[in-house]
Formats: structure tokens, C-alpha cells, sequence
């Protein structure tokens, strides 16, 4: 089969598309023909081996949707033909919080494309608990764009953050996936929503799909204008996955007794911390990893039925992964990159 692969970490020159072995799968596994892979900044991370996937060569991507074309002698909830979308966290089942359905604190928590082998691939291999039905009337694309970033922002905003309506809530990068998402979930839920992008494009696309409150970053302080527009409350909840960029302005503008709800450091891991300024204004600091299958299905039924509306800056071959992950690591566009198989791919689908 065709899959994307590398052989070594590095910069996106280690990145190739080309014959890969084939898939067997278990007892308990389903063979999916993949119909289009979502990509987020984990792939990017990954690639520079930050985490480093368990084998090299590695398949990257953590979102596919596709079709089922063979199915494990145990498999009993899927058969050949139906249509699926991808669930990336895998748990162990047997630790103290699988035990309690809490899964996403598994303490040997992985997820497909980030430790183990990735389905950027014309076909992959999956176990029938990382599977869930795509109705007929979800096209594979949204469906592909839509299960890492969106359970994310749920569990970060509903379970974690538990936002109520009037909250306010500021979203910070509201122009990448998780961002986007977290837009949508924090409107949805009846908040008031603040949203930082980089240009007023994004920002127009970011009060589009629900945000009240628009701040461009490059231009403005967003501590400056989100306390002179409160009275120098600031916000009930932030949601940062910037990291370094953002989180001195992230603690400076939560109201006391606030919240700053965190799943990622895109800008730098090590952020400095005034801690007077989380005693003093008794600030809740949560941290947020993917999500439990529970969440899965609540965030992801949403987004089938088309309250929540994946945003998808691009659709490419994946013979271009190349160009894909630069459309990450340089912020263009609003939304997700989505890449589909060669085999697959017809530009005049996705003009």
C-alpha cells in the first residue's frame, strides 16, 4: 500500500510518501480502506520526535475516516462496507481510572500516530473499540477533521472548565483545530466568547462560527483590551494551548476565581509562572488530555447532526504531506489540513 512515512525525525525533508508494508489484522481488528486523514500539530510534534512514536519507520496521523473492508474473527460491531471514523486514544483498560471509567487518566494512555503506527496510509489496521459509525450523510473529510480536536475542546471546556452559560471565556488561536472547536463548544454552550487569531481574516471566520469577541494578536495586547472591555474583571475561563506566548497574559486575565484550561504549548513548554498571581487570585489550573469514549461520542454526535462545523482550511493529496505540515508550522489559513490518499484524490472534489 501507499502511506506516509519517515524513517528519522527531523524537519519535513524526513517525510515521504511511498509503498509501505500492508496491515494484518487480529481477532479483534478491522481492516479500514482510508478515505481521508485529518492532520494536527501532534504530527507535527511527532515528527521531530517529541514524543517519539514506539518504531521507526513510522506512519503518522491520528484522524482518518474510511470504509471497513475486512473484520477480525471476535469483531462484532462493524462488517465489510460500513463507514467509520477513527478514535486515536488507546487505554489499558486494567489501571485504577480505565477501572473507573475515567480513560482518559490511564496511566499508560497512548494514542494512534503518536506512539504506535498512524493510519496517513491507504489502509490501517484498528481495533473495533477505536471505531465509531459515520452516518451516510457525514462526508469522510469533515468526519476525518473532527475526532482529536473537538474531543479535546470538549473535555477541556465541559469536563474540565464545567462552563455554564454566561461564562465568558477566552479562546486563545481560535483559527487552529483545537481552537476552532473550542469557539464553537464555548457559543454552543450559551458563553460569551473572546477569540485571538493572527490576522482579521481568521478573526472573521472565528466570529463566524460563534466567538463575540475578536482580538488580533499581532496588532493588539489581548490583556489590554479583554480588561478594558471588562472593567478590569478579565474572563471565567481560558482555554491555552499556546504555552509560553500567551500564559503570563493567560493568568493576568482570568477573573479571580477563574480558570485557565490547558491541553498543549505550541509556543514553548516552559512558560515562566507569577504564582501570586494564581494564590492571589485563586485560580484554577487544569491540565486536559483528549478524551474518554463517552466524550467521544457526545462531542462527535454533535458535529454528525452538524451543530459543531469542522473548518477545513485545505484538502490535498497525501503525496504533498510535505506542504501539509508547512501549512501547520506557519499558521495559514483557518482550520484543519486534511490529506487524502493518491489513489483517492480528484481536485475537483474539494474545489
Amino acid at each position: 500500500m501507499q502511506a506516509i512515512f519517515y524513517e528519522e525525525h527531523g524537519s519535513t525533508d524526513v517525510l515521504e510518501y511511498g509503498e509501505f508494508p500492508d496491515p494484518e489484522i487480529g481477532p479483534d481488528e478491522v481492516l479500514v480502506d482510508v478515505k481521508a486523514g485529518g492532520l494536527n500539530h501532534l504530527d507535527v510534534w511527532t515528527r521531530k520526535g517529541m514524543p517519539s512514536p514506539e518504531e521507526l519507520p513510522h506512519v503518522p496521523g491520528s484522524d482518518a475516516a474510511g470504509v471497513v473492508s475486512e473484520v477480525g474473527d471476535r469483531v462484532t460491531r462493524f462488517e465489510p462496507g460500513d463507514r467509520v471514523v477513527v478514535d486515536p486514544n488507546l487505554f489499558c483498560g486494567d489501571c485504577e481510572f480505565c477501572r473507573k471509567g475515567e480513560t482518559s487518566l490511564c496511566v499508560d494512555f497512548k494514542m494512534i500516530g503518536e506512539h504506535v503506527r498512524g493510519v496517513h496510509s491507504e489502509q490501517a489496521a484498528l481495533h473495533e473499540d477505536n471505531l465509531i459509525h459515520l452516518p451516510d450523510d457525514v462526508d469522510f473529510v469533515t468526519a476525518a477533521s473532527a475526532p482529536l480536536v473537538f474531543q479535546t475542546a470538549w473535555r477541556m471546556l465541559v469536563t474540565r472548565a464545567e462552563i455554564q452559560q454566561n461564562d465568558s471565556v477566552l479562546v486563545h488561536g481560535a483559527s487552529g483545530g483545537v481552537g476552532h472547536a473550542a469557539v464553537q463548544i464555548a457559543a454552543n454552550e450559551g458563553c460569551e466568547v473572546w477569540a485571538t487569531a493572527s490576522s482579521e481574516e481568521k478573526l472573521e471566520y472565528a466570529s463566524e462560527i460563534g466567538a463575540d469577541h475578536l482580538v488580533n494578536y499581532e496588532e493588539d495586547d489581548f490583556v489590554d483590551e479583554i480588561k478594558s472591555a471588562t472593567d478590569g474583571r478579565g474572563v471565567d475561563v481560558v482555554v491555552d494551548h499556546v504555552g509560553e506566548a500567551t500564559w503570563d497574559g493567560s493568568l493576568s486575565v482570568a477573573a479571580h476565581g477563574g480558570a485557565i484550561v490547558t491541553c498543549g504549548a505550541t509556543s514553548g513548554i516552559s512558560p515562566e509562572t507569577n504564582i501570586p498571581k494564581v494564590f492571589w487570585k485563586q485560580l484554577d489550573i487544569l491540565g486536559s488530555t483528549m478524551g474518554t469514549p463517552g466524550e467521544m461520542d457526545d462531542v462527535m454526535a454533535k458535529v454528525f447532526d452538524g451543530t459543531f462545523e469542522p473548518r477545513v482550511r485545505d484538502v490535498m493529496p497525501m503525496s504533498e504531506i510535505v506542504r501539509a505540515h508547512e501549512m501547520l508550522e506557519d499558521r495559514e489559513g483557518f482550520g484543519s489540513v486534511v490529506v487524502v490518499p493518491d489513489s483517492e484524490y480528484d481536485p475537483d472534489d474539494y474545489e
